[in-house]
């Protein structure tokens, strides 16, 4: 197919160009990978009089000068080359191909910037966050320099302090991950940072730090228990010397603290305090909640509460690293019956006054019934609300769900939904 590129379109695919290499480009200019050069044909299909002849002498004509006159102006780094074209018999030499390196091609840019379409990048930045990578010990490559280059300057600063730390740390065994006294590093850093870190040093410092230990908040409430005299609340700590007073039948997990420490009595249960989006990793690994009969988990209705819920269930779907085996989880009060029977208490702003957003998060193990609760409450478009905490259900409503589940006269058990 033949075609005319003029010089805006050639600017156009420049711009383009540099938001896919400009990583590669900066990278290369330190020495890692080959040279770029941003290239755009500028007459591709058109090497022939007959091909000129097609498209028409006045098209070729007008195109030929638009080039004459943005040649005479482009910045240094940027050339075009020609290559000859014979026409009615008289051969002469036409635009071909525009080259950049990545200074020419961001000065191109530059000066046909307008308003709607800023500059992709900023050379100057990027290499001096190359440069500083290097400098630092970091691994340079075009996807760690593009992460980076997507952080704010603070962030920036303690992954420098990270990789330098950790250079001359060859052995983090002796800190927790909150514990790491990196320069500028908040407790919870690693949590949104730690692959990169781990890209940049090689080093997964998440898998060499002590590992922190689990514990759990809970609550007897078997009424032969609570007849004994002995303590109602208690924690239980992996690794410790401390057992619990008896192995449950039924491990109900919750999501508030005043819904664990007033939940009435319920023979060979233990009501665990959930560690919220943790809660899964808290309790999966946990042998006492492996074997019971039932593990069952009442959260809030609203889109953390099924996010929590659906990676829960789908972490202990899976057999313990110690080679406890898989268990089921299922929910109570959290189908779509139980949305509209509640929605009395439904709200749409959080404890500080700020409207709740909507959830685009996929949750494959979530049952049909809450599937279409977590929709509703979910959606980005309209929806009457967006939450109801747990703690405004009536407890009386929940033991007699759980009894429910535990006569299994409940839900289905959960199993994967059909993808759409």
């Amino acid at each position: 197919m033949s075609a005319l590129i003029t010089p805006q379109d050639a600017v156009a695919a420049v711009r383009s160009k540099i938001e896919q290499k400009w990583a590669e480009a900066a990278c290369a200019e330190l020495g890692v990978g080959d040279r770029v050069v941003f290239s755009v044909r500028l007459r591709p299909g058109v090497r022939t009089g007959k091909a000129v002849e097609q498209l028409g002498h006045t098209t070729w004509h007008g195109w030929h000068m638009q080039w004459r006159d943005f040649c005479s102006r482009l910045p240094v780094g940027v050339e075009v080359v020609r290559t000859s074209v014979t026409i009615r018999g008289v051969a002469g030499d036409f635009p071909a191909v525009l080259n950049a390196d990545l200074d020419g091609a961001a000065e191109l840019i530059a000066d046909t910037h307008n308003d709607a379409e800023p500059p992709t990048v900023e050379i100057g930045r990027a290499r001096a966050l190359a440069s500083t990578l290097r400098s630092a010990g970091a691994t340079l490559t075009p996807a760690t320099l593009r992460a980076v280059y997507g952080l704010p300057a603070n962030d920036v600063d303690v992954l420098i302090n990270a990789v330098t730390w950790l250079r001359r740390h060859p052995d983090a065994g002796s800190w927790t991950l909150r514990q790491l006294p990196v320069p500028g590093m908040h407790t919870k850093w690693l949590d949104t940072h730690g692959a990169l870190l781990r890209d940049v040093t090689g080093r997964d410092v998440r898998d060499e730090v002590r590992p922190r230990l689990t514990v759990m908040h809970l609550t007897y409430v078997d009424p032969h228990h609570a007849a004994s005299g002995r303590r109602r609340h208690d924690a239980w700590t992996t690794g410790d010397v401390h057992d619990i007073a008896y192995q449950p039948r039924v491990v109900l997990v919750v999501e508030n603290r005043d819904s664990r420490l007033w939940f009435p009595p319920v023979r060979e249960t233990i009501v665990v305090e959930g560690g919220g989006k943790a809660a899964a990793a808290l309790l999966a690994n946990v042998p006492w909640v492996r074997s019971a009969d039932h593990v069952v988990y009442w959260g809030d209705i609203d889109a953390d509460g099924y996010a929590i819920l659906d990676h829960f269930r789908a972490t202990l779907a899976l057999p313990a690293p110690n080679g406890a085996p898989a268990k089921h989880v299922t929910s109570i009060l959290m189908e779509v019956t139980d949305l509209h029977h509640y929605s009395l208490h439904g709200v749409n702003h959080d404890k500080a006054g700020r409207p709740i957003k909507p959830s685009r998060e996929l949750l494959p193990h979530l049952t049909e019934a809450e599937a279409l609760a977590y929709a509703t409450i979910a959606t980005a478009g309209p929806t009457p609300f967006r939450r109801i905490e747990q703690e405004v259900i009536p407890f009386t409503h929940a033991v007699t769900q759980l009894l429910r589940v535990l006569k299994g006269q409940g839900s289905d058990p959960w199993r994967p939904r059909p993808s759409s």
